[in-house]
């Protein structure tokens, strides 16, 4: 196990640092402190190449391009302080009403104009014997782009021996306030030499939520039983959006109980022989496979990025949570500390 740290880029005159976590099977993941920001994950092939398996960029400034700022994929950023969309930009706390920024339509959007994504943040290695860790940590005063609070987030980006990649947040509060993080990987299994409707993907989850026409969360709750986005058992995503007429924009609902750790999802790859395991201590996650994403979008090297070319895995609280009733622990309490885990455990 080992990590170095080089030189990214310049942002607001301070210096954006690149650090390189590598496992003893060559497996590699790079992240910078701008955004907490897994910018690249690459593995060995058998020919001794490497492979890049999510969507990024090699160079800072293709962060900043004119391209990416239209298109906001948010590649590989952790996102907060809200995740996902909150309606009307708008929610009710204690009886005081709180505006956001309006910048999806009427709706907020992963935190708003000017969200964790898009903050520098601290950061230091912590190395152990089985794993290394990027510990990055973020101050947000109180309103910040609308929120109540002054909040303090770690989030921690670890490589194990084992390939996988594990992100533990935590957070402090000094006021009730809304807080969902997640982190925005997109990955592609086959190296981006096809896109991922030859996926195959299961989740573990017999409900989701119901989505209105702006892309907001109602609270109303969808059976999927007989239904073709059901992926309890194993389906080709290609096959379920052709069905579908439409691209995966879906929070799942895990079936399983809320705060624990377990399995709830399962991508592969049979071109590549490549597998990814997902574990969770979230209620849910947005399954996304890129339907907005610009076809003018690629890394430096080649990889070709756009529509349904990699798919996303945001596990985190409810969408729109706030303005849900008895939506579980989308609002953490000053008296309360925020914790949720991902692992992302890849084969190849």
């Amino acid at each position: 196990m080992k990590v170095s740290q080089s030189e990214f880029g310049v942002y607001n005159n301070a210096p954006v640092s690149l650090f390189t976590l590598t496992n003893g099977n060559g497996m590699e993941v790079k992240v910078s402190n701008y955004g907490a920001t897994i910018t690249s994950i690459t593995v060995p092939t058998a020919t001794g190449e490497r492979e890049q398996l999510v969507c990024g960029f090699d160079t800072f400034e293709n962060y900043f391009s004119n391209e990416y700022i239209e298109n906001a994929p948010y590649f590989g950023c952790t996102v907060g302080r809200y995740s996902s969309q909150i309606k009307n930009a708008v929610f009710v706390l204690d009886r005081n009403v709180y505006e956001l920024a309006k910048n999806c339509g009427e709706n907020n959007l992963h935190g708003g104009k000017d969200g964790f994504d898009k903050k520098m943040w601290k950061a230091e290695v912590v190395t152990a014997d089985d794993e290394v860790t990027i510990k990055l940590s973020l101050e947000s005063p109180a309103f910040e782009e609308g929120f109540p609070g002054n909040v303090v987030v770690f989030v921690f980006i670890s490589l194990l021996k084992d390939n996988v990649v594990r992100v533990r947040y935590s957070a402090d509060t000094d006021a009730d306030t809304p807080l969902s993080l997640t982190n925005h990987t997109y990955f592609n299994l086959s190296g981006f030499k096809s896109d991922i409707q030859n996926h195959t993907v299961s989740i573990k989850a017999s409900h989701k939520l119901f989505m209105d026409d702006t892309g907001a969360a109602t609270g109303d709750i969808e059976n999927l039983d007989n239904r073709v986005d059901d992926l309890r058992k194993p389906k080709e995503i290609g096959e379920v959006q052709q069905t579908m007429s439409d691209g995966f924009e879906h929070y799942y609902i895990f079936d399983k109980k809320d705060g624990l750790i377990e399995k709830v999802a399962h991508f592969n790859c049979e071109e590549s022989n490549r597998s990814l395991e997902i574990y969770t201590s979230e209620p849910g996650m947005l399954f996304y496979t890129g339907k907005y994403t610009s076809d003018a979008l690629s890394r430096e090297s080649g990889e070709q990025f756009g529509k349904y070319r990699a798919f996303c895995c945001e596990t985190h609280r409810y969408p729109n949570g706030p303005n849900i009733e008895k939506s579980p622990r989308s609002i953490t309490k000053s008296s309360e500390q925020y914790e949720s885990e991902t692992i992302f455990k890849f084969s190849f």
